[in-house]
């Protein structure tokens, strides 16, 4: 495929521009089309990079769907999902799972639903090989919310990680009660890591 043609057909699948491809080569957008396909049976992983290392998404929910996942480099996920157990399905591509369900019910969240997430994340960044895919079933709410957790102990300020994840995952909603529960936690967590 033609590389003004292959811009067109990834640009168009995800809404890229056409100017934030500018300069990719046709190898490099022949992987990014493949992984935004999710392999060779056109199946769509919903995914978002929001550092070279910490992607943040939607379910996973099958097979083909995990493969895509472990074929984008993924070492490591956070299954944010009350809805889905993402272990059985992680097993056979040795994948490590954290599953740390919460309900998507804009209720306040304790602050050991960062905690473990977190210490989780940090565990498997210390791997600079690792990936990590933050994840709930659409990747608006509670994947959004972890993350936001996580580049905050990562010593990220709140506005500078809200502002970069909604760059690069547009559809995240970050509702109020989240984000306050988000700012309990770090408070703790920040003043124990001092």
């Amino acid at each position: 495929m033609k590389d003004s043609r292959r811009v067109a057909s990834v640009a168009g699948r995800r809404r890229v521009s056409r100017f934030q491809l500018t300069g990719w080569t046709d190898s490099s957008l022949g992987i990014l089309d493949e992984l935004l396909r999710g392999g060779d049976e056109g199946r769509f992983m919903d995914m978002s990079w929001v550092t070279g290392r910490i992607a943040v998404g939607g379910g996973i929910w099958n097979a083909e769907n995990m493969a895509a996942v472990a074929k984008a480099g993924v070492t490591h996920i956070i299954d944010m999902q009350i809805e889905f157990d993402d272990r059985p399905l992680a097993a056979p591509f040795g994948v490590n799972v954290l599953w740390n369900p919460v309900d998507d019910d804009f209720q306040p969240k304790p602050p050991e639903v960062f905690e473990r997430g977190v210490d989780f994340a940090k565990k498997a960044l210390d791997d600079p090989a690792a990936k990590l895919f933050i994840h709930c079933a659409a990747g608006v709410h509670r994947a959004p919310m972890m993350a936001l957790g996580l580049l905050g102990a990562l010593g990220f300020k709140m506005k500078e990680a809200m502002r970069m994840i909604e760059t690069r995952r547009p559809q995240a909603d970050f509702a109020d009660v989240y984000v306050r529960s988000v700012e309990r936690f770090l408070q703790g967590y920040l003043a124990t890591k001092k």
